[in-house]
């Protein structure tokens, strides 16, 4: 009995070495008691929510100290020492082209990203991050049939989350596939 299990083990951690091949949806589908579900990491641009799959980030860290690098695109911030890694900082609000009124979040922070997952030491500024949340599928509205084939690429699903005070008011969280935006963004990191 425990060499299968050993063998288990040793599978799982295999998987998680791999994370980077696959299907998006295959790699953040975890068994729950309730069924499918998937862990995400809850953030805010301007006013919006959005969600990134928990197992694509490393780390959430403030977002100072940004040193901006000469003639890139808008949408990279800069680069920051990581302890002691150069991280590339992208502008998640120039990529999604969002317009908001507050150009300066008051504390904002960087989603470090997972780098065997994205192959690139890369970090997401964004306004605000909220907190880790577990959905249930019966939640996820899936983005594949969406009319904009550029918004299907980047967005796996919406999340539907309810609020606990009062049942009939829904807060949507966009739910966007990180590697894909770094993907179409790639040769310039």
């Amino acid at each position: 009995m425990e060499t299968i299990t050993s063998v288990s083990e040793k599978s799982r951690r295999n998987r998680r070495k791999r994370r980077g091949t696959g299907s998006v949806v295959r790699k953040i589908l975890a068994r729950g008691k309730s069924g499918n579900s998937i862990q995400v990491v809850e953030f805010k641009i301007g006013k919006e929510i959005f969600a990134f799959d928990l197992f694509d980030i490393r780390e959430v860290i403030a977002g100072e100290d940004i040193t901006p690098v000469p003639e890139s695109p808008p949408y990279i911030k800069g680069i920051i020492d990581l302890r002691g890694s150069i991280t590339t900082i992208i502008d998640l609000k120039e990529i999604l082209h969002i317009t908001t009124d507050e150009e300066v979040a008051k504390n904002p922070r960087i989603i470090v990203l997972d780098q065997v997952v994205m192959g690139k030491k890369i970090g997401v500024l964004v306004h605000e991050v909220f907190s880790v949340s577990t959905y249930g599928s019966d939640e996820i509205e899936r983005g594949e049939n969406s009319a904009d084939q550029k918004i299907g690429e980047v967005m796996i699903g919406v999340i539907r989350q309810h609020q606990m005070e009062d049942n009939a008011k829904e807060k949507l969280i966009l739910w966007l596939n990180i590697k894909k935006i770094v993907e179409n963004i790639r040769q310039n990191l």
